[in-house]
């Protein structure tokens, strides 16, 4: 009864100290994470700096951060850009409204809007979930979209064309109108969310360079970090905190929870062995 108590003692504080140390790690790491610009928690001056514009082509994409709201003007028929940084691991949510103020009761028919959402490499990324294109009825003065990506990886084979951490492009176009209602102004917004998803996606291995526009051109021809596009990929399409290029998970927790469970198993399983060793001897 004494050697059980004393082994009930023993592997409680022990499973104790592990639940304190695990939780810690936990902690550091959650305090560690940068909070995307513009989320609630970064104040109105995020909001502030969003941009009020976009880029007619994927050359002039307007960059913007996940949890701003992006706004521009333009005219229906229009192709309008933007560009966001997304980073392995994560699983990106566009949505896009567009607001017609003024124009509904001008329009002859109903209008198809569609939001597409391009990698690094301009290679067109399927949504898997939301409603990717819709149709604005004419009676109507607004219509919203929104586009689930598949988790980006952190590495992928030449041939696959799974998402890579990087630029990711958004194009807001027209797909069906009438040609009257071609040119009518409407106003855009464009949101994008891109949430973790833990290391149950996580794959070894890493891009040397994320597929960012200007870097990695300045890569590949050699140019120095003072170039001009190198400073675009570091102002305009980089995560605050930097490319975590997919090193850290929540399976190193893992691993050390399970490491601490095997070294306490074989604790337990020497402990209740050395009494009967004991025995037989004598």
């Amino acid at each position: 009864m004494r050697i059980t108590g004393k082994f009930t003692g023993g592997v409680t504080g022990t499973l104790l100290a592990a639940v304190l140390l695990l939780g810690t790690a936990g902690s550091a790491v959650a305090d560690e994470t940068p909070t995307p610009a513009g989320s609630a928690s970064s104040g109105s001056s995020d909001s502030a700096e969003a941009p009020t514009e976009a880029g007619t082509s994927f050359r002039t994409a307007t960059a913007f951060r996940p949890g701003q709201r992006a706004t521009a003007g333009g005219s229906t028929g229009d192709y309008l850009y933007w560009v966001f940084p997304v980073d392995a691991g994560q699983r990106a949510t566009v949505k896009a409204k567009v607001t017609l103020p003024d124009s509904a009761a001008a329009r002859k028919g109903p209008v198809t809007w569609q939001v597409d959402v391009y990698d690094g490499l301009r290679r067109r990324q399927p949504c898997v979930y939301g409603t990717q294109t819709k149709s604005l009825a004419a009676d109507k003065a607004s219509v919203e979209l929104r586009c689930v990506l598949r988790t980006v990886r952190a590495w992928a084979e030449p041939w696959a064309n799974d998402p890579l951490p990087g630029s990711y492009f958004v194009r807001l176009t027209v797909l069906d109108a009438k040609q009257e209602d071609l040119g009518l102004p409407v106003l855009t917004e464009i949101e994008a969310e891109t949430p973790g998803q833990g290391g149950a996606h996580a794959v070894g291995g890493s891009l040397t360079t994320p597929l960012t526009p200007g870097r990695t051109t300045v890569s590949q021809s050699g140019g120095g970090a003072s170039s001009a596009g190198a400073q675009l990929a570091a102002s305009g399409v980089e995560p605050e905190g930097g490319w975590a290029s997919g090193w850290w998970t929540d399976r190193w927790l893992w691993t050390v929870a399970g490491g601490v469970l095997g070294a306490l198993a074989g604790i337990a399983g020497y402990t209740l062995a050395r009494p009967a060793r004991r025995n037989a001897a004598v």
